[in-house]
Protein backbone atom coordinates (compact mmCIF):
# COMPACT_ATOMS: atom_id res chain seq x y z
CA UNK A 1 0.00 0.00 0.00
CA UNK A 2 1.40 3.59 -0.76
CA UNK A 3 2.30 6.10 1.96
CA UNK A 4 -0.02 8.87 2.37
CA UNK A 5 1.03 12.18 1.03
CA UNK A 6 1.70 14.22 4.02
CA UNK A 7 0.89 17.85 3.45
CA UNK A 8 2.41 21.05 5.80
CA UNK A 9 -0.54 22.72 7.62
CA UNK A 10 0.21 26.34 5.31
CA UNK A 11 0.20 24.13 1.95
CA UNK A 12 -2.96 22.83 2.96
CA UNK A 13 -4.27 25.99 3.84
CA UNK A 14 -3.10 27.41 0.78
CA UNK A 15 -4.35 24.78 -1.26
CA UNK A 16 -8.35 25.21 0.37
CA UNK A 17 -7.73 28.91 -0.54
CA UNK A 18 -6.85 28.76 -4.21
CA UNK A 19 -9.37 26.19 -4.35
CA UNK A 20 -12.20 28.46 -3.05
CA UNK A 21 -10.26 31.39 -5.03
CA UNK A 22 -10.95 29.25 -8.04
CA UNK A 23 -14.88 28.84 -7.49
CA UNK A 24 -15.07 32.53 -7.04
CA UNK A 25 -13.43 34.12 -9.33
CA UNK A 26 -15.81 33.39 -12.28
CA UNK A 27 -19.16 35.06 -10.19
CA UNK A 28 -17.15 37.87 -8.71
CA UNK A 29 -15.75 39.08 -12.39
CA UNK A 30 -19.47 38.41 -13.64
CA UNK A 31 -21.14 40.79 -11.17
CA UNK A 32 -17.97 42.88 -12.17
CA UNK A 33 -18.47 43.19 -15.53
CA UNK A 34 -22.20 43.75 -14.74
CA UNK A 35 -21.62 46.98 -12.80
CA UNK A 36 -19.60 48.26 -15.01
CA UNK A 37 -22.38 47.60 -17.84
CA UNK A 38 -24.75 49.83 -15.18
CA UNK A 39 -21.47 52.67 -14.59
CA UNK A 40 -21.53 53.34 -18.32
CA UNK A 41 -24.23 55.30 -19.75
CA UNK A 42 -23.97 54.23 -23.13
CA UNK A 43 -24.98 51.10 -22.48
CA UNK A 44 -28.64 51.89 -20.97
CA UNK A 45 -30.23 49.40 -23.32
CA UNK A 46 -28.79 46.60 -21.38
CA UNK A 47 -28.93 46.94 -17.75
CA UNK A 48 -32.06 44.49 -17.40
CA UNK A 49 -29.12 42.30 -18.96
CA UNK A 50 -26.55 43.59 -15.77
CA UNK A 51 -28.62 43.64 -13.29
CA UNK A 52 -30.19 39.84 -14.04
CA UNK A 53 -26.09 38.79 -14.64
CA UNK A 54 -25.65 40.37 -11.36
CA UNK A 55 -27.84 38.62 -9.35
CA UNK A 56 -27.03 34.73 -10.80
CA UNK A 57 -24.07 35.45 -9.96
CA UNK A 58 -24.60 36.70 -6.67
CA UNK A 59 -26.47 34.07 -5.92
CA UNK A 60 -23.69 31.51 -7.56
CA UNK A 61 -20.59 33.46 -4.99
CA UNK A 62 -23.16 33.51 -2.10
CA UNK A 63 -23.87 29.22 -2.30
CA UNK A 64 -20.15 28.51 -3.13
CA UNK A 65 -18.96 30.89 0.40
CA UNK A 66 -21.63 29.23 2.22
CA UNK A 67 -20.77 25.80 0.96
CA UNK A 68 -17.09 26.41 1.72
CA UNK A 69 -17.69 27.93 5.51
CA UNK A 70 -18.96 24.58 6.04
CA UNK A 71 -17.43 22.33 4.67
CA UNK A 72 -13.38 23.88 4.36
CA UNK A 73 -13.64 26.27 7.36
CA UNK A 74 -14.24 26.52 11.57
CA UNK A 75 -17.35 28.00 10.50
CA UNK A 76 -19.13 30.37 13.21
CA UNK A 77 -20.83 27.41 14.75
CA UNK A 78 -21.02 27.18 18.79
CA UNK A 79 -19.10 24.14 20.13
CA UNK A 80 -17.52 21.03 18.14
CA UNK A 81 -21.19 19.93 16.62
CA UNK A 82 -23.29 20.39 13.87
CA UNK A 83 -26.80 20.25 13.90
CA UNK A 84 -27.88 18.99 10.21
CA UNK A 85 -30.23 21.54 9.72
CA UNK A 86 -28.00 23.64 8.79
CA UNK A 87 -26.11 21.21 6.69
CA UNK A 88 -29.32 20.91 5.15
CA UNK A 89 -29.52 24.47 4.62
CA UNK A 90 -26.34 25.44 3.13
CA UNK A 91 -26.95 22.26 0.92
CA UNK A 92 -30.26 23.47 -0.51
CA UNK A 93 -28.21 26.67 -1.41
CA UNK A 94 -25.61 25.03 -2.91
CA UNK A 95 -28.28 23.02 -5.17
CA UNK A 96 -30.11 25.70 -6.26
CA UNK A 97 -26.62 26.62 -8.67
CA UNK A 98 -26.41 22.83 -9.49
CA UNK A 99 -27.80 21.08 -12.52
CA UNK A 100 -28.62 17.95 -10.61
CA UNK A 101 -31.89 18.02 -7.71
CA UNK A 102 -30.74 17.06 -4.37
CA UNK A 103 -32.67 14.04 -2.48
CA UNK A 104 -32.55 14.85 1.27
CA UNK A 105 -32.81 12.08 3.83
CA UNK A 106 -31.11 13.35 6.68
CA UNK A 107 -32.46 12.69 10.36
CA UNK A 108 -32.15 16.22 12.74
CA UNK A 109 -29.04 15.10 14.80
CA UNK A 110 -26.00 16.95 16.19
CA UNK A 111 -22.89 15.54 14.32
CA UNK A 112 -18.89 15.68 15.35
CA UNK A 113 -17.57 18.64 13.33
CA UNK A 114 -15.05 17.02 11.32
CA UNK A 115 -17.79 13.96 10.48
CA UNK A 116 -20.06 16.95 9.12
CA UNK A 117 -17.38 18.24 7.08
CA UNK A 118 -16.38 15.04 5.91
CA UNK A 119 -20.38 14.46 4.93
CA UNK A 120 -20.73 17.76 3.28
CA UNK A 121 -17.40 17.34 1.47
CA UNK A 122 -19.06 14.04 -0.16
CA UNK A 123 -21.69 15.22 -1.21
CA UNK A 124 -19.81 18.17 -3.13
CA UNK A 125 -18.06 14.95 -4.77
CA UNK A 126 -21.69 13.66 -5.37
CA UNK A 127 -22.54 16.42 -7.17
CA UNK A 128 -19.51 16.50 -9.33
CA UNK A 129 -20.80 12.69 -10.66
CA UNK A 130 -23.63 14.29 -11.92
CA UNK A 131 -22.54 17.60 -14.00
CA UNK A 132 -25.52 17.45 -16.71
CA UNK A 133 -27.96 16.58 -13.88
CA UNK A 134 -29.76 14.17 -12.14
CA UNK A 135 -30.29 13.52 -8.66
CA UNK A 136 -28.06 12.98 -5.74
CA UNK A 137 -29.44 11.47 -2.80
CA UNK A 138 -27.89 11.77 1.13
CA UNK A 139 -28.46 9.86 3.64
CA UNK A 140 -27.72 9.29 7.56
CA UNK A 141 -28.68 6.39 9.02
CA UNK A 142 -27.00 3.98 12.29
CA UNK A 143 -26.98 5.06 15.81
CA UNK A 144 -25.25 7.88 17.35
CA UNK A 145 -21.54 7.95 17.21
CA UNK A 146 -21.91 5.00 14.56
CA UNK A 147 -23.48 6.52 11.91
CA UNK A 148 -23.04 5.43 8.02
CA UNK A 149 -23.13 8.55 5.77
CA UNK A 150 -24.42 7.50 1.72
CA UNK A 151 -24.22 9.66 -0.78
CA UNK A 152 -26.27 8.26 -4.38
CA UNK A 153 -25.78 10.19 -7.72
CA UNK A 154 -27.95 8.73 -10.71
CA UNK A 155 -28.64 10.66 -14.41
CA UNK A 156 -31.14 10.33 -16.34
CA UNK A 157 -29.89 8.61 -19.99
CA UNK A 158 -33.13 9.73 -21.86
CA UNK A 159 -32.20 13.25 -20.89
CA UNK A 160 -28.83 13.31 -22.41
CA UNK A 161 -26.88 13.29 -18.50
CA UNK A 162 -24.23 10.71 -17.69
CA UNK A 163 -22.75 9.36 -14.11
CA UNK A 164 -19.21 10.01 -13.95
CA UNK A 165 -16.26 9.09 -11.87
CA UNK A 166 -14.54 12.62 -10.54
CA UNK A 167 -11.46 12.48 -12.09
CA UNK A 168 -8.70 10.99 -9.92
CA UNK A 169 -11.13 10.87 -6.82
CA UNK A 170 -10.29 7.33 -5.59
CA UNK A 171 -6.45 8.25 -5.36
CA UNK A 172 -6.74 11.43 -3.84
CA UNK A 173 -9.24 10.32 -1.46
CA UNK A 174 -6.95 7.44 -0.47
CA UNK A 175 -4.43 9.86 0.36
CA UNK A 176 -2.14 8.46 -2.45
CA UNK A 177 -2.66 9.44 -5.58
CA UNK A 178 -0.20 8.96 -8.50
CA UNK A 179 0.27 12.00 -9.34
CA UNK A 180 0.61 13.72 -6.29
CA UNK A 181 -1.90 16.38 -5.08
CA UNK A 182 -2.74 20.19 -6.47
CA UNK A 183 -5.18 22.83 -6.02
CA UNK A 184 -7.02 21.02 -8.46
CA UNK A 185 -7.46 17.72 -6.73
CA UNK A 186 -7.34 19.65 -3.26
CA UNK A 187 -10.96 19.03 -2.39
CA UNK A 188 -11.46 15.10 -2.23
CA UNK A 189 -7.83 15.05 -0.73
CA UNK A 190 -8.99 17.14 2.06
CA UNK A 191 -11.99 14.63 2.18
CA UNK A 192 -9.60 11.62 2.68
CA UNK A 193 -8.13 13.29 5.27
CA UNK A 194 -11.31 14.26 6.95
CA UNK A 195 -12.18 10.54 6.88
CA UNK A 196 -9.08 9.50 8.25
CA UNK A 197 -9.31 11.84 10.93
CA UNK A 198 -12.92 10.53 12.06
CA UNK A 199 -11.84 6.89 11.62
CA UNK A 200 -14.44 6.41 8.70
CA UNK A 201 -13.67 3.82 5.55
CA UNK A 202 -14.42 5.32 2.59
CA UNK A 203 -15.97 3.36 -0.45
CA UNK A 204 -16.75 4.80 -3.98
CA UNK A 205 -17.79 3.57 -7.20
CA UNK A 206 -20.09 2.95 -10.28
CA UNK A 207 -22.31 0.64 -11.02
CA UNK A 208 -25.31 0.25 -13.60
CA UNK A 209 -24.46 4.18 -14.05
CA UNK A 210 -25.44 4.58 -10.02
CA UNK A 211 -22.38 6.26 -8.64
CA UNK A 212 -22.29 5.02 -4.76
CA UNK A 213 -20.10 7.02 -2.11
CA UNK A 214 -20.11 5.69 1.74
CA UNK A 215 -18.50 6.54 4.79
CA UNK A 216 -18.67 3.59 7.52
CA UNK A 217 -17.18 3.30 10.82
CA UNK A 218 -14.15 1.30 10.74
CA UNK A 219 -15.43 -0.47 13.75
CA UNK A 220 -18.34 -1.34 11.98
CA UNK A 221 -16.94 -1.86 8.55
CA UNK A 222 -14.78 -4.30 10.47
CA UNK A 223 -17.70 -6.39 11.84
CA UNK A 224 -19.85 -6.75 8.65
Amino acid sequence: MADFIELKATDLAAMLCSRVCHDLINPVGAIGNGLEVLADPTQTAMADGAQELIANAAKQARAKLEFARLAYGASSTAGTDFDTRECERVARIYFEIEKADLDWQVPLILLPKHKAKLFMNMLLIAAMAVPRGGVVTAKIEGAAGAEVFTLTSRSDPEKRQKTLMPSGAEGLLSGSPEGGVDARGIQPFYTGILARMTDMELKIGIENDVFEFSATPKAVAVAA
